[in-house]
Parts: C-alpha cells; sequence; structure tokens
C-alpha cells in the first residue's frame, strides 16, 4: 500500500517550496501578464466603441448634410422651373402681343389696299363707263 516514513513530510516541503518559487518566479509574472492583457483588450474595446460612436455621429450628421442639400437642390431646380416657366409665359405672351400687333397691322394694311384697289376700280369703271357711253351715244353727247 501506502509507505507514510519520513520522506513524506520532506515532499510535501519540497512541494510547497516549489509552489513557492514557481508562485513568484511564474504564477505572479503570468498573472500580471494577463491582466495587463486583460486590460490593453478592456481598453481596446473602449476606444473602440468609441470610435465606433464617434463613425456613428459622423455617419448621421452626414446623413443630415446630404439630405439637406437634397432639399437645397431640388429647392434650385423648383426655383429654375418656376423661373423656366415664367420666362416662357413671358416670351409666348411677347410673341404673341407681336403676332396680334402684325396682324393688326397687316388687316389695316389690307384695308388700305383694298380702298385704294376699289377707289382704283371706281376710276376704272368710271373710265369705262365713259367709254362705253361715249361708243354707244357718242362722244358728242357725253361730257
Amino acid at each position: 500500500m501506502f509507505d507514510f516514513d519520513a520522506t513524506l513530510p520532506v515532499m510535501a516541503l519540497q512541494f510547497i517550496l516549489l509552489a513557492v518559487i514557481l508562485n513568484g518566479i511564474f504564477y505572479t509574472p503570468l498573472n500580471k501578464a494577463l491582466d495587463e492583457r486583460a486590460d490593453y483588450i478592456r481598453q481596446k474595446e473602449t476606444d473602440e466603441k468609441e470610435r465606433l460612436a464617434k463613425a456613428k455621429e459622423l455617419a448621421q450628421e452626414y446623413e443630415k448634410q446630404l439630405a439637406d442639400a437634397r432639399k437645397q437642390s431640388q429647392e434650385v431646380i423648383a426655383a429654375a422651373q418656376a423661373d423656366a416657366q415664367k420666362i416662357a409665359a413671358e416670351a409666348l405672351a411677347k410673341a404673341q402681343k407681336e403676332a396680334q400687333a402684325k396682324k393688326e397691322e397687316a388687316a389695316v394694311e389690307i384695308a388700305q389696299q383694298r380702298q385704294a384697289a376699289l377707289g382704283v376700280l371706281e376710276q376704272q369703271v368710271d373710265v369705262l363707263s365713259r367709254q362705253i357711253l361715249e361708243k354707244l351715244l357718242g362722244p358728242e353727247l357725253v361730257k
């Protein structure tokens, strides 16, 4: 079975001494390194969370600026379209006025030419009527 003689306390003392030496030489620095690593990881996680929060904030600000820019561009486009429609309406009104003025001018000119033509026709009718009368009645009777 198991023998409990004087070597057992020596072995126990050696084990305790080994545990103390290993604790001082190996476990304490290892625990310190593990704690430092855990602190480093926690610090990096905190930094990354802050960076992520900043990135989200910047993304939201960018989206807001983009929405504002889109809104402004839509307003500019709407204003430009309104101006274009106004200019087109003014140009159309001006063209219609010019066309109406030319139409009236042409109507006046046509009326004048008609009156002139009627005057010429009346003169020609008078001349032809006299000539017909002269031929029918003779030149002595018509005067």
